[in-house]
């Protein structure tokens, strides 16, 4: 048997630290849009070249370049504008770098999975666990000269790295490829500039505790009424005192807008962006802060109703209702989405199936729900699955992060724990173990199915594999009773029962058994018996 890497225990996923909601901003007067307009295009060309500014620093910024920095924007626009600016940019550049980590491993694993392929003869054939040599000279060739270009892109991306230089783009890299494919793209010209400039815009200001409403930049009173503080070259526009502009229209928040009235009414802080929708022509304001995170509960606390273990797949999640003794119950669910079409599109259905897994959650009384923690940082690879080209679209295109991140926030609302479990193996020991003894004439159980089961057990600390049952010959307590099912620390729980007088059944005489001895406990595939930890109540399994 392949040598199998070791499990991860299981944890309890920490809730969201910080809070987002949005609004429409009904209603604006011509002005109102010439005045958002001008502000968004002159913080931006601030904004532009403070970014400038701060990738030319390189490694060598620090707090003091920080410093001088917000000073040279405050004449053109005001204090706290300049440290929006500036602290904007500081976490960009950051981002950046982050960014630039993870091409480098990627450009790294798809190296190494070349040099792996061309060091083998051509045509070897492969393994599950890795691919073998290419199909025929031509391919060979053409991936050896591929390789070589990787080689030559990693060198350029670790002497950035090692300089401190970034590659940044102010608006989208996305949106600035566009400009070079419009009828793809189905744009215009002038169209794309439009879209161009309004992403480049900035309008948004940080909140600070204790003054009034929270934010002196962007302020949003108790009653809905939006000012906002103009920069110095644009003061002449104002409309109310102190250089402030108000806007025509007054603004609700239907999400969490309790907690957001009471911030407002404690002068706590809250940030505001002010962004134009393009494609709807519609303005919006978001609001946002900060959440002390839940307490995490014990792993034991959250398991103690059973739980929920969940699959994710590409057009649907698998569910299945898990009992405390790792038993599954009653029908799998499945929720689908749609992840076509435009990015607010695909969010809406992520977001529709996990409230309709959290609200059958919540009516089953379970208060955990298990999920693989994925990344697919090494799947993604163009390398690894090089023909399989629409299997690399299809892992790709799976929001594993914005789910995992969805569900956290949505699950702390509802107060049920997430478990994030290891994803090994998952599928593979679901189908095998799982799949089969759970089908049957009126329910055909998928692969996927039989994965959240895998997923709710490995999350109860159970072992995947099922209970194997005793031959027939031995089902009786002739020659003792060979089932493991007493909880872990029980003595002899891996030995016979205990010789009880009289007659037991109607068939066998009492003290007939033999010692059957321990097994080789293993909860991997092809082994003769479960786990040697076990962790199970002594309840039969429902199946």
């Amino acid at each position: 048997m392949a040598d199998l890497r070791p499990i991860e225990a299981s944890f309890v996923a920490s809730g969201p630290s910080g809070v987002a909601v949005r609004t429409r901003l009904k209603h604006l007067t011509a002005d109102d849009e010439k005045v958002l307009c001008l502000v968004g295009a002159h913080l931006g060309s601030l904004a532009s070249k403070d970014l400038k500014a701060r990738c030319q620093d390189g490694l060598e910024h620090s707090g003091k370049a920080w410093a001088v920095r917000k000073r040279e924007l405050t004449p053109v626009s005001s204090s706290r504008w300049a440290g929006s600016i500036s602290k904007a940019t500081h976490d960009q550049w950051a981002l950046a770098r982050r960014c630039q980590l993870a091409h480098i491993q990627n450009l790294q694993a798809g190296i190494r999975t070349i040099e792996r392929r061309l060091s083998q003869p051509i045509g070897q054939k492969g393994t599950k666990g890795a691919p073998g040599g290419y199909r025929s000279r031509r391919e060979w060739h053409a991936k050896s000269r591929r390789l070589r270009v990787l080689q030559d892109r990693l060198a350029t991306a670790r002497a950035d790295r090692e300089a401190g230089v970034v590659h940044v783009v102010r608006g989208g890299k996305c949106l600035a490829r566009t400009r070079h494919h419009l009828e793809a793209a189905k744009l215009t010209e002038s169209a794309w500039r439009g879209r161009w400039e309004v992403e480049r815009w900035f309008c948004q200001a940080d909140g600070e505790s204790g003054k009034r409403y929270g934010n002196e930049t962007i302020r949003v009173s108790p009653d809905g009424e939006v000012s906002i503080k103009l920069p110095a070259p644009l003061t002449h526009l104002a409309n109310a005192p102190h250089g402030r502009y108000v806007l025509a229209c007054r603004v609700t928040f239907a999400h969490r807008g309790e907690e957001w009235a009471d911030r407002v009414a404690a002068n706590r802080a809250i940030a505001y962006r002010i962004h134009l929708d393009t494609g709807r022509e519609r303005w919006y304001l978001t609001a946002s802060w900060q959440i002390p995170p839940s307490p995490t509960l014990p792993i034991e606390a959250a398991l103690a109703h059973g739980v929920i273990g969940v699959d994710m797949n590409a057009d649907h999640l698998a569910a299945w209702r898990l009992d405390a003794h790792g038993n599954p119950m009653g029908a799998p669910r499945r929720f689908f989405y749609d992840l076509t079409g435009t990015a607010p599109h695909r969010d809406a259905q992520v977001r529709h199936a996990l409230t309709r897994l959290l609200h059958w959650a919540t009516a089953c009384g379970v208060r955990a729900i298990a999920v693989e923690d994925l990344d697919f940082a090494a799947e993604k690879t163009r390398e690894k699955h090089g023909r399989r080209k629409r299997f690399r679209q299809l892992v790709s295109g799976m929001p594993t992060g914005k789910l995992r991140a969805r569900l956290a926030s949505m699950a702390d609302r509802t107060g049920i724990a997430v478990i994030a479990v290891d994803p090994a193996y998952t599928s593979r020991w679901g189908a095998q173990h799982w799949q089969k003894p759970l089908t049957s004439t009126t329910r055909n159980t998928t692969r996927h199915d039989a994965a959240a089961v895998a997923i709710g057990r490995r999350a109860q600390g159970h072992p995947i594999r099922r209970r194997t049952a005793p031959p027939p010959a031995h089902r009786s307590d002739e020659q003792g009773h060979r089932t493991v099912q007493a909880r872990m620390g029980v003595v002899g729980r891996e030995g016979t029962r205990p010789r009880v007088p009289g007659p037991r059944t109607r068939s066998v005489g009492a003290g007939r058994g033999v010692n059957a001895g321990n097994q080789n406990a293993q909860h991997r595939p092809g082994r003769s018996a479960e786990h040697e930890s076990w962790q199970q109540d002594s309840l039969p399994l429902s199946l």
